[in-house]
């Protein structure tokens, strides 16, 4: 089965006097970016993150984002006593400079201080958090199933789409190589009164080397080898297809080979109907590379 690149799930939990929320997210990408924004307080959780979703999928640019908490009843006033220090420190020199100038300054309270950023904390860091990140970790894989089943529903999705569109191309293979038969008698009749021309308005020609050069114009119009090409084609992103993901990056190979077999195509058409035929399997390859950039 095809997995698509874009995928979202939400979650939340709660243990050990902690409450937190995921987020989990992707969109297609070359290969597998992985950007986490978890706490960085909680030893080891980001390691294990990177480890898990690794596993789970090959491709995308995913995004997690992991905000914990601490419950209100749960929590703790806390003086940050290094950063009050820091504080009465500045303080004091601030006072000596003051009064080295014969400034006076008024008598700060310690409401002021404790107002200060950094001196008076929320307490929101244990120092264990081996057991939170144990509960956080437990909710991992109820995510990833989420996350995964909405990638493999979106795949699903492709699959039928691109299915569809190589269904078209092999029907218009077929109609090009019709067009392409039904092509050799006016190519051959144009040829040869091409020729005639040529030998009666020429002194001294010679009517083997004309004919030779003649015979590769030929050759240069014949779409046969870009029929069997695209034919084949179809025939791979097919296999690649029942293979299930991942295989996006083969199948964006094969798309640049389609494109190439299209391009050719209409290059020899040399005629309206090839030429119309060859732009409607260039329209839908271009469809078909669309939708392979999502596929995992």
């Amino acid at each position: 089965m095809l997995h698509s690149m874009t995928g979202f799930a939400a979650l939340r939990g709660v243990a050990q006097g902690y409450s937190w929320g995921w987020d989990l997210r992707s969109v297609n990408a070359k290969g597998l970016d992985l950007r986490l924004r978890v706490p960085d307080w909680i030893e080891g959780l980001e390691a294990a993150l990177r480890g898990e979703l690794g596993k789970a999928m090959a491709r995308g640019s995913v995004t997690l984002s992991l905000r914990v908490q601490k419950d209100e009843d749960e929590a703790q006033l806390a003086l940050n006593t290094q950063q009050l220090n820091a504080v009465l420190d500045a303080m004091t020199e601030v006072e000596t400079q003051a009064m080295g100038r014969g400034l006076s300054l008024a008598p700060s309270k310690a409401s002021d201080i404790l107002a200060l950023k950094g001196v008076l904390d929320t307490a929101s860091y244990e120092t264990d958090t081996k057991a939170l990140r144990m509960a956080i970790l437990k909710d991992l894989p109820q995510l990833l199933d989420s996350f995964l089943e909405m990638r493999r529903n979106e795949g699903e999705a492709l699959d039928g789409v691109l299915k569809d569109q190589l269904k078209l191309v092999e029907t218009l293979t077929s109609e090009a190589a019709i067009a392409a038969e039904a092509r050799k008698d006016d190519t051959a009749a144009a040829l040869r009164a091409n020729l005639a021309r040529v030998l009666e308005n020429t002194d001294g020609a010679d009517p083997a080397r004309v004919a030779q050069e003649l015979a590769v114009i030929a050759v240069k119009t014949d779409i046969t080898e870009e029929i069997d090409r695209l034919h084949a084609h179809v025939t791979a992103a097919r296999d690649l297809l029942a293979k299930g993901s991942p295989v996006g990056r083969k199948m964006d190979f094969l798309m640049q080979e389609f494109n190439r077999e299209a391009n050719t195509l209409c290059s020899k058409a040399q005629s309206v109907d090839l030429t119309r035929i060859g732009l409607d399997l260039k329209a839908v390859i271009d469809q078909m590379r669309e939708q392979v950039q999502n596929v995992e």
